[in-house]
């Protein structure tokens, strides 16, 4: 995975509600710039409610203080065929080892979704 680097004169946040402003703006990129990972469960859909979900997460904007907490879009439900699906983004170091040092930073962080039927959670 190719990682983006910022530019070299563009200054890094420094307080937690910028740092969680520029986390969402990359977390609303979703299915770019990291990497997806479908569980079992996902993964054994048909085909067409694959396509279902995996639109529904990429366009999925319902973000609140219940499941956005500290308002990073960083996770989401979603319903396809009456069926519960979450995804999950997380932050890790550049060689997947770690957690990031600073997931507002594109040039040390890798993103991982984690896409999941409920009743795998």
């Amino acid at each position: 995975m190719a990682t983006t680097m910022r530019h070299p004169t563009t200054p890094l946040p420094t307080n937690a509600a910028q740092k969680a402003a520029v986390i969402r703006q990359l977390n609303d990129r979703r299915f770019t710039g990291g990497r997806i990972l479908l569980t079992a469960g996902v993964d054994g859909l048909e085909p067409e409610s694959k396509i279902a979900l995996l639109t529904a997460v990429q366009q999925f904007d319902s973000f609140n203080g219940e499941n956005d907490p500290y308002n990073e879009h960083d996770f989401g439900a979603v319903e396809i065929d009456r069926t519960c699906f979450f995804w999950k983004i997380d932050y890790y170091d550049a060689d997947l080892h770690f957690g990031s040092p600073d997931p507002a930073d594109e040039a040390v962080t890798c993103r991982v979704m984690t896409i999941m039927a409920a009743d795998e959670y």
